[in-house]
């Protein structure tokens, strides 16, 4: 459960691609909830930076099991698409 999201910042190179997509990133979550390890499994290389960047300053409620708070692992999707507006 995510308790701090920050939203990616969208590379301008990609917009003015117009690139967008999903980026599926792999992540250690530790005990305190915050982001041990990621690392990017698919995705449009030009948007993973940019998703590896905000998903590493999310913060998660830690994981309890038994009642005790534990490392765990999660696989994230962040997408990228371009408002039309």
């Amino acid at each position: 459960m995510v308790s701090r999201p920050v939203e990616p910042t969208y590379p301008l190179l990609a917009k003015q691609m117009k690139v967008q997509g999903a980026v599926v990133l792999q992540a250690l979550i530790g005990k305190e909830g915050d982001i041990q390890d990621l690392h990017v499994l698919s995705g449009p290389a030009i948007l993973s930076a940019a998703a590896r960047e905000a998903v590493k300053q999310w913060r998660f409620r830690p994981y309890l099991q038994s009642g005790q708070a534990v490392e765990t692992e999660a696989r994230i999707t962040v997408n990228f698409t371009i408002s039309t507006q």
